[in-house]
């Protein structure tokens, strides 16, 4: 028997796609002996038993009144005796169904008829086909409220003259067919008024179900009541005690995605018994499993709906008991949040000799997890802006400044930054609040916002001199010069740099004063001093390779081919910018090494050698493409189509 069942989340709109495809098929002739629909109402608070739709069943067939079968057994029978005798194929629908109990019973004793089944539950127990619904792509809801308002009104200009709100309102409602379509009854009834009007009503409420709700245009095709909230309050009242606490702490994850360790630290529960939870709330369509990634894996990940989100986060709001539970939850994803990032960060900044960091035995597990987490680790951070969690959004915010500029997130980092900020302000933590002035300057250089980063560094210098924190001075005073070169105030950054490297000098520490020397020549370079930019790159690359930093030795290599080549010394500049690329390969270190290919061409056109260069070119915009960074991609194409044959 081929039995089909269309799943998904409440309001994905499984019933309309059960009726759709039912009046096509009869439409192709696919079932002659016509469709016999029951709406099982699973979610209700009283659903149809398979006892009371079976009657239902029978009236459609014909058998009622005397012809009726007195017992519920004898019903079954003359049920199952009349879709064995119709040689005429049929479709039954089983609608809404939340328990197979409902259902079961109802199946057809022939392999003839066919049977589809909707249900918010996948019924994992049974040789069923299964159709698992998704929200709709961002076009396709676009599109949903546009033929709805054109179908009202077909001069509606308002989706033609509103794209922009249009989208965020799609946006709002989580791409879910059922907010979409009661966005679209609200705006035919306010139909002198424009699509922003919801969107600001949305966003200023900060809960699209209540808004969404309190403006629904009624019911249905089906009779069934526009209605958001309640549809989420049946599927989170049938849950079982330990998959609802999981779900409503899993609401109040930082993150739209959660790997299951960090749900584990959330729910404060092993990972192996999280994961058999997740898996029985992915069952449900309350939660699911990020593409890619397998519910049975520890590293699996898992995300929810926006408007399930925003109610387990009312639930938890509305008690008070649920309000401790959650902020306790929370306390803990925190601290698992810092204890990695931290391990993750000291394997990314780890040199010989330093104690071997916990967990991450290379760089790329690092990065690896650092990507997986990235958006919950942000959004984290973004918690310190509460005073309870201030001190601990301050401690992870530190965590994270090398991995971003590592990955170019660089709105990111300016994000953490100013959250980590104002966290450190609100905790009266000084010496945080300097850390967090630091990396935002660092975050909006490289943004290219210069002369703000000038200031952020200011701002930080001035707090570690107030606290006679020399070294830590010492490291902004470096910065300071990165961001005033960068500005092209040459002759301050010079003073910065050198300012810098005397303070780190005296302090003995020679890996930072590499870095400074590094900053050094490249504003000397550009004021001019060439020879001078040279002894200064020279000296940084001998002080990174005492310290073995390969990946600093990386840049003050590429910086010392720059100056060489700028100097005319063209064949050392090539030799140079080739000890660099070793180097950022083998960090896969596709931006830098995008940079120093791009140096290696212009080398190469000085020597009059264009097919080196075209190459060089070449292999830069494919190691920018690498670092998502297109534009510097697409200029190294361009300059390799511009040299002659």
């Amino acid at each position: 028997m081929l039995i089909f069942a269309v799943t998904g989340m409440g309001g994905i709109g499984k019933t309309a796609l059960a009726v759709e495809a039912a009046h096509r098929a009869r439409a192709k002739g696919w079932f002659p002996g016509g469709t016999l629909f029951v709406d099982l109402r699973g979610y209700d608070d009283d659903p149809v038993t398979a006892d009371q739709a079976v009657l239902a069943l029978l009236d459609a067939l014909g058998v009622r009144d005397r012809d009726l079968p007195p017992t519920v057994e004898r019903q079954y029978d003359a049920y199952r005796a009349l879709l064995a005798e119709r040689r005429d194929r049929m479709l039954l629908i089983l609608d809404n169904a939340s328990d197979p109990s409902q259902y079961v019973p109802l199946l057809p004793g022939t392999d003839w008829h066919r049977v589809l089944i909707t249900s918010r539950d996948r019924p994992d127990a049974l040789p069923v086909r299964l159709i698992d619904l998704e929200t709709l792509d961002p076009d396709d809801s676009v599109a949903l409220v546009t033929r709805a308002l054109h179908g009202t009104d077909e001069r509606d200009e308002r989706p033609g003259r509103e794209p922009a709100a249009l989208r965020e309102l799609a946006d709002l409602c989580g791409h879910l067919p059922l907010a979409l379509q009661i966005a679209a009854g609200m705006l035919r009834r306010r139909r002198y008024r424009d699509i922003a009007s919801v969107v600001t009503e949305i966003r200023d409420a900060g809960d699209t179900a209540a808004v969404l709700d309190h403006g629904s245009p009624g019911a249905d095709l089906y009779g069934r009541s526009l209605v958001l909230r309640p549809v989420l309050e049946t599927s989170y009242r049938r849950l079982p005690h330990d998959q609802a606490r999981l779900l409503r702490l899993l609401c109040l994850a930082p993150g739209a995605e959660t790997g299951t360790d960090a749900i584990a630290a959330l729910a404060d529960l092993a990972t192996e018994s999280v994961l058999p939870l997740l898996e029985d709330l992915a069952a449900t369509h309350l939660v699911a499993p990020v593409r890619g990634g397998s519910g049975a894996a520890p590293g699996a990940r898992w995300r929810l709906h926006d408007l399930v989100r925003g109610f387990g986060a009312s639930v938890v709001a509305g008690n008070a008991r649920l309000w401790k539970e959650g902020e306790a939850a929370r306390e803990r994803v925190l601290d698992f949040y810092w204890r990695w990032a931290n391990a993750a960060d000291d394997r990314l900044r780890w040199l010989p000799g330093m104690e071997e960091p916990e967990r991450f035995g290379e760089r790329g597990e690092a990065l690896a997890w650092l990507d997986g987490e990235r958006a919950g680790l942000v959004a984290a951070v973004e918690w310190g802006r509460e005073d309870r969690f201030a001190s601990a959004a301050v401690a992870l915010a530190q965590c994270l400044g090398e991995y971003l500029l590592w990955r170019r997130h660089f709105d990111d980092w300016i994000t953490v930054a100013e959250a980590a900020r104002e966290a450190a302000h609100l905790a009266g933590y000084r010496l945080g609040e300097a850390i967090a002035w630091d990396h935002l300057g660092l975050a909006l250089t490289s943004a290219g916002r210069a002369e703000e980063a000038i200031h952020a560094h200011t701002q930080a210098r001035d707090l570690y001199q107030t606290a006679e924190d020399r070294h830590s001075e010492a490291t902004v005073w470096s910065n300071l010069g990165t961001a005033l070169w960068n500005a092209g105030r040459v002759e301050e950054a010079i003073d910065a740099y050198a300012r810098a490297r005397d303070l780190l000098q005296a302090a003995g520490d020679r890996h930072s004063e590499a870095s400074a020397w590094d900053g050094l020549g490249l504003a000397l370079r550009k004021a001019g001093r060439v020879e001078e930019a040279i002894h200064a790159h020279t000296r940084a690359r001998d002080l990174c390779q005492t310290a073995e930093d390969r990946h600093r030795e990386a840049s003050a290599w590429n910086n010392l081919g720059i100056a060489l080549r700028e100097a005319g010394r063209v064949e050392e500049a090539i030799e140079a910018y080739g000890k660099s690329l070793g180097l950022r390969r083998e960090f896969e270190d596709w931006y830098g090494e995008g940079q120093t290919l791009h140096g290696l061409a212009l080398a190469h056109q000085a020597a009059q050698r264009p097919a080196e260069a075209r190459t060089a070119y070449l292999q830069a915009a494919d190691a920018f493409a690498r670092a998502n960074a297109p534009t510097e991609a697409a200029q190294a194409r361009a300059r390799a189509t511009e040299l002659p044959d």
